[in-house]
């Protein structure tokens, strides 16, 4: 344990150093804090108009911005350690590549976690002490909720970065396939589920198709975010999800499911890499 704690520590000040945690709580502060108060400027309105309207937004935007920010975190932990040649030193010291991996996990979900509270809570905070009239536990609650599932995203997105990064022997590889994993999940699957939708002319089985969404992280986290709202209704390819038996606690398992499936299989292909 103090080996993996070791290594989450010295990724932890490597980000610290970086301005990673600063960068990244200011960008989620900064979006918050605008959405909160422009987000319904489109329709000639200016101020805070609701939570749910406002977590819904924030998750739309965080569905972006979340998976971009993991990926770009994580994409070189293994690979850019093998270009710079400490992975080789690592491997001398009595330490496995599963506390390798663990470590790094933890230290960067911390990061991202840290980032998470600090951005999003302060927006919370200024919504509490200046919106008048304001229900606290809703907005504990949503926040609460919304900051919760928005780290389990990016967890997620960590542990598929470390599978692209030892799967790869050069960053640059890696930083193309972190890129096109985003494309992918953020914004080619949900364009290919709704043509599969529109064009399918009753073909595709339509009991099947709901359950396509829990293919996608993305998808599950902006459910999760949808649900527990009175009158919130999904749109688009989302609308699939009022007909998908999983709800619930159910969607939290299934995003955690992701981000542990993904970190195993970034481990069985970090073992089978040559050091």
């Amino acid at each position: 344990m103090n080996q993996i704690w070791n290594i989450a520590r010295k990724e932890l000040s490597d980000g610290l150093r970086n301005r990673w945690l600063v960068a990244i709580s200011l960008l989620f502060a900064a979006m918050a804090v605008g959405i909160a108060w422009l987000g319904a400027a489109a329709s000639g309105q200016l101020g805070f108009t609701s939570i749910p309207a406002t977590v819904a937004s924030l998750a739309s935007l965080a569905t972006f911005l979340m998976p971009l920010i993991a990926l770009l975190l994580a994409y070189d932990a293994i690979v850019g350690e093998d270009e710079g040649g400490t992975l080789m030193l690592l491997m001398t010291y009595p330490i496995g590549r599963g506390q390798i991996l663990l470590g790094k996990f933890v230290g960067h979900g911390l990061i991202l976690a840290l980032a998470v509270l600090i951005g999003f809570g302060c927006a919370a905070l200024a919504i509490g002490l200046l919106v008048d009239g304001i229900e606290l536990n809703l907005l504990v609650w949503a926040f609460g909720r919304f900051m919760l599932s928005s780290t389990l995203l990016g967890w997620a997105f960590l542990a598929l970065a470390y599978l692209l990064s030892s799967l790869v022997s050069e960053k640059s590889s890696a930083a193309g396939l972190a890129l096109g994993v985003w494309f992918l999940f953020v914004l080619v699957f949900d364009l290919v589920l709704l043509a599969l939708l529109v064009f399918s002319e009753g073909k595709f089985n339509p009991e099947l198709l709901p359950w396509l969404l829990l293919l996608n992280p993305t998808d599950i986290y902006r459910l999760i975010n949808l649900s527990g709202f009175d009158g919130a209704s999904a749109m688009g390819v989302l609308s699939l999800g009022d007909d998908l038996p999983v709800q619930g606690l159910l969607l939290w398992l299934c995003l955690l499911a992701w981000a542990g499936l993904a970190l195993a299989l970034a481990y069985a292909a970090f073992r089978r890499r040559a050091a």
